[in-house]
């Protein structure tokens, strides 16, 4: 008996990240799988009655993009607030807060995204002051686009109590004026939580991230509230091709209403999370809550299967940690937030366990740190195939370069991050880190010439989500002088880097990742053809239907 396809798209340019078989014209979906990738005259023969039949018209088809660092809850939470991407000086900011104010004439907090460090002065930080000549009458903060500092007016730091100061822990700051008084700079999670408290969600979008820990408290109504942001959330990642998302936020509620999610409606896109490890808990937990929490979440939908971690801040926010001193102010290199000996105890027990380790690591000195204690990991419990991460690597030493491959590390990278790509701007980044290390800043090629594995995403909220303006940045990025090397990788390697190396990091490559029969059906159409497609044009494909698990996810309307 003749078994016929569901859904079979034809006519397509099939990128299938499959090495064997790199090209296609069709592919079959029966369930939630592949049956067969092929020419269009050989898929045909696969349509039914009942199959719905997908005409690419000679666009691009690839595996889906696989958003490998993101916070879900963050970013959907942004999605509802004021965006000030790309907003430039004082009188621009307060026509957008003023018009977001009026809008808004309940919300207990007005809270901005996306606030350039250099919003309002090329040389001088933003301060309080500042934002009470644009709004003091009611709570306002704005946060930088890399979530690691926020400034508030002094009506929020009043209310927060944190006007006067407050010790908020190790490579945190409230940061003070000459008054005595906070000048409305926060630094870090910590510093800034008390303000992101004071909003409808009550912070908990920062948790997981931040302080690593649950909600005290949530009444029904906020958790429908939380639930409807994140399924927001989800959706609009399935509008941009993504379906699968690697969620590094990491606390227990979070997973609780994925999987409310996944029992329901059921999830749009598979996701992956970590269980954050902070440098306050005991190591105790990675036996009690992150190996257990890998047990209870461990479908191919929802998984918890690895740790992350923090050993450092940002650059801009002086809480990078280098190995030697930043170029602006001599004496001082970063603290980190773990020393080398309390890093190795958690990573080498997190491999014990057979816990993989992703740790946000920004300075060459940081990423140093955590290429040590994988490596004392590797020495204390035997080389495995452990697939652990460093996140972002904005810098690194030379000495560093081979080490990844050496201990088999994945760099987990972000093309939207280097200065001058995705309006990001050149200052203060580029001064703050000196102009010797700017070859080997977000050092792409570098690294992959050196054998290293790259995936790429993101951060979102920290920069846009779109899986192809990401790829649009990571083709057309400018040198910063003449004599820089040229970090790019080609288009395929990017395009592995969004799909089958994602797959790879979480050990998925026997199922996802590439277009083979067998392996789930997550496809995304595009608009084009993305490998005839000028570079600078890229961003201009969109995504026109998504499928996850076989099942249409996000279809673009007509017209």
């Amino acid at each position: 008996m003749q078994t016929f396809a569901d859904i079979i798209i034809l006519n397509a340019r099939v990128l299938t990240m499959d090495e064997t078989v790199p090209k296609a014209e069709a592919v079959a979906i029966s369930g939630n799988k592949l049956v067969a990738v092929g020419a269009s005259s050989e898929i045909k023969a696969l349509k039914g009655p009942a199959t719905r039949v997908i005409d690419a018209a000679g666009s691009t088809v690839l595996p889906g993009f696989n958003e490998a660092h993101m916070h879900i809850f963050m970013g959907s939470v942004g999605l509802r607030q004021l965006s000030l991407y790309k907003v430039k000086g004082f009188d621009e900011l307060k026509a957008k807060v003023e018009d977001y104010a009026a809008r808004n004439p309940n919300l207990k907090l007005l809270l901005a995204r996306s606030a350039d460090y250099t919003i309002l002065s090329e040389a001088e930080r933003t301060t309080r002051h500042d934002l009470d000549r644009v709004i003091s009458d009611r709570p306002f903060a704005m946060i930088a686009p890399d979530h690691h500092t926020a400034w508030a007016n002094t009506k929020a730091l009043e209310i927060a109590g944190l006007l006067h100061g407050k010790q908020v822990g190790v490579g945190n700051e409230v940061v003070m004026g000459e008054d005595g008084l906070a000048s409305g700079e926060l630094r870090e999670a910590d510093a800034m939580q008390p303000v992101f408290d004071l909003s409808e969600t009550g912070g908990r979008e920062g948790l997981g991230i931040g302080t690593g820990g649950e909600p005290e408290s949530v009444t029904p109504d906020e958790r429908a509230i939380d639930l409807d942001i994140i399924r927001d959330g989800l959706a609009y990642c399935a509008s941009l091709g993504i379906t699968s998302i690697q969620n590094m936020d990491g606390n227990l509620y979070q997973l609780e209403i994925l999987e409310e999610i996944e029992k329901t409606t059921g999830l749009p896109a598979r996701v992956r999370m970590p269980y954050h490890m902070k440098n306050f808990m005991p190591l105790s937990d990675l036996a009690e809550k992150a190996a257990l929490w890998r047990d209870r979440f461990n479908s191919d939908r929802l998984r918890c299967d690895f740790v992350k971690m923090f050993i450092d801040g940002v650059t801009e926010g002086e809480s990078a940690v280098f190995l030697d001193d930043y170029a602006h102010r001599p004496g001082w290199k970063g603290d980190p937030l773990f020393s080398q000996q309390h890093l190795n105890e958690i990573v080498t027990e997190a491999d014990r366990l057979k816990l993989p380790v992703a740790v946000h690591a920004i300075g060459d000195g940081a990423v140093r740190m955590v290429l040590d204690a994988y490596e004392t990991a590797a020495e204390t419990n035997g080389k495995r195939d452990a697939r652990n991460r460093i996140e972002h690597i904005e810098v690194i030493h030379q000495d560093d370069v081979p080490r990844f491959k050496k201990l088999g590390v994945i760099a987990s990278m972000q093309p939207t991050h280097p200065p001058g790509n995705a309006g990001l701007p050149l200052e203060p980044y580029l001064s703050f880190i000196g102009r010797d290390r700017w070859p080997l800043a977000f050092a792409w090629r570098t690294l992959a010439d050196a054998g290293a594995e790259i995936i790429f995403a993101t951060d979102w909220p920290v920069s846009p989500l779109d899986p192809m303006g990401c790829i649009h940045d990571a083709m057309t990025r400018q040198l910063w002088a003449d004599d820089m090397p040229d970090q790019r990788l080609t288009l395929a390697e990017t395009l592995a880097a969004y799909t089958s190396t994602g797959a790879h990091v979480e050990f998925m490559e026997d199922r996802k990742g590439v277009l083979q029969p067998g392996y789930l059906a997550d496809i995304v159409v595009l608009s084009g053809d993305v490998e005839t497609t000028a570079s600078e044009d890229l961003a201009s494909v969109r995504p026109v239907i998504t499928i996850c698990d076989g099942k249409v996810t996000y279809e673009k309307t007509p017209g």
